[in-house]
């Protein structure tokens, strides 16, 4: 059996916690059934991942399958991984959503996708991330009462996703901890009517009205600064064509958001501005964690 995770784009700018949407780079891992555990690792940050004392995923599958089966039964698992760790990609959720699932099929328990959302908060106390790991497609999702209620939306065929991926990281964590204790009333409302408005424009289609309404006065200012650049890549992205740019996630992944004609231009004009960057085209994903024989 494989499960395979989509990489995640959070936040798109003002939808702190709120907004994200999933992208066609994935994680994947094989599981069997075995007289002894074993695993082997290959892909974006193999060697680092082999070197952990611990493995994050295997700790969620074997607590969630010896809670529903009372078992402590032994498996193989093959990693294959293509979303880089610390880049504002969702490869934590990635692994969450990933081993909740796993175990519930290696369990052979009957399970809705809400309930894996759910229980990865758990794990995961932002629902930007596991939301659309987890359905695939735009979604948009509030914490109330340690639930999640969300809503989705297919993304169009005639979209792409051009990400530059810098050779530096931002930490989560300490980005987090910079955030002010209180808002301005107008930034607030910036960042309120620019989140209704990149909703609006995913659900009705109408995707031209983003490069004018999106706007942050949260987080994503201070975070660019960790990697300057990232002005630049906005600025390019934008300039060539771009529908929206923004920071993914706590970054250092920049998000450009584009039509399928205009991917190209905005490809090679960022990947010969920032040479040393990974910059990719990437379809979209509609479908979320999915299980596979």
């Amino acid at each position: 059996m494989v499960i395979s995770v989509p990489a995640t784009s959070a936040n798109l700018g003002p939808g702190f916690d709120t907004l994200g949407l999933a992208l066609n780079l994935r994680n994947e891992v094989e599981i069997k059934p075995a007289n002894t555990t074993s695993v082997e690792i290959y892909g974006e940050n193999a060697d680092f991942l082999k070197t952990l004392k611990r493995n994050y995923f295997l700790d969620i599958f074997f607590e969630i399958y010896k809670n529903l089966t009372g078992k402590e039964d032994k498996f193989s698992f093959k990693f294959n991984n293509k979303i880089p760790l610390s880049r504002g990609l969702g490869s934590s959720s990635a692994v969450i959503v990933g081993a909740i699932t796993a175990a519930y099929e290696m369990a052979k328990v009957p399970y809705k996708k809400d309930k894996i959302i759910n229980l990865a908060l758990n794990y995961e106390p932002h629902p930007d991330n596991i939301t659309p790991a987890t359905l695939g497609g735009f979604c948009v999702a509030k914490l109330k009462k340690n639930r999640v209620f969300f809503l989705k939306k297919f993304i169009p065929t005639n979209l792409r996703a051009v990400i530059v991926i810098p050779n530096k990281t931002i930490s989560t964590q300490k980005s987090r901890n910079a955030l002010k204790a209180y808002y301005p009333l107008k930034d607030v409302v910036t960042n309120i009517s620019s989140t209704a408005m990149i909703t609006a424009a995913f659900f009705s289609e109408k995707f031209e009205i983003l490069k004018y309404v999106v706007e942050d006065k949260i987080h994503q200012e201070n975070r660019m600064k960790e990697v300057c650049e990232l002005f630049k890549v906005r600025e390019i992205a934008l300039r060539e064509g771009a529908l929206m740019s923004t920071l993914s996630g706590s970054g250092s992944t920049f998000f450009n958001l584009a039509y399928k004609d205009d991917a190209y231009n905005i490809y090679s004009a960022l990947k010969n501005h920032f040479k040393d960057f990974n910059v990719k085209i990437l379809y979209f994903d509609n479908i979320g964690v999915k299980v596979y024989n």
